[in-house]
């Protein structure tokens, strides 16, 4: 259980923050800016929330994600070391929920002829705004993953680059199934 009693605790005054280990670093550093930007991916999934309510299904769909996205924080702030005990990560089983959850939405979509842009319903924009800074966060998890001593599993990897997939066809699916994607037109405006 979590009890948080103070939420200053000055101990980030001098640019640093702690990882789950106890272990401090930069608040620059890549393991606190992909765990961080995990966080900015669950504020704009809520975000995308507010405009979601008449829909259940998504919405319940988004409530199971945000949870998710606290166990990636987690998992990600403390980092899988040999021979210590296993704490939080994330599951093979999320990313296949998602998977199930992205068939169950695009199952209704029509075809796309084009590009989508971002817009249409108010819940279309917030979970493509969702899904860009889902790209961003995975971005950082790579190239995290690719740096020695950095463990992230493959299974936070996929979870998030599912996300992505999940939030575009969720966005298609609140724009009235496709009806109402904005597409792109490629030089319209020559």
């Amino acid at each position: 259980m979590v009890v948080l009693n103070r939420i200053y605790t000055r101990t980030g005054d001098d640019g640093t923050t702690a990882l789950g280990t106890g272990e401090r670093r930069k608040k620059y550093d890549l393991r606190i800016a992909s765990y961080g930007t995990v966080d900015e991916t669950n504020a704009a999934v809520g975000l995308a929330r507010l405009s979601t309510g008449s829909d259940a299904e998504i919405d319940a769909m988004l409530g199971r994600i945000q949870n998710d996205l606290f166990d990636l924080g987690a998992d990600l702030a403390v980092p899988q070391r040999e021979g210590k005990a296993e704490r939080l990560r994330v599951m093979s089983s999320q990313v296949e929920r998602l998977e199930r959850d992205i068939d169950s939405l695009n199952a209704n979509l029509a075809p796309l002829t084009s590009f989508v842009l971002p817009g249409g319903t108010a819940a279309a924009a917030y979970l493509h705004l969702a899904r860009t800074v889902c790209r961003r966060a995975e971005r950082i998890m790579v190239e995290l993953a690719a740096k020695p001593d950095e463990p992230v599993s493959d299974a936070a990897i996929q979870y998030m680059n599912r996300l992505s997939d999940f939030l575009f066809v969720a966005s298609r699916s609140t724009n009235d199934n496709g009806a109402g994607d904005v597409l792109w037109v490629p030089g319209q405006n020559r």
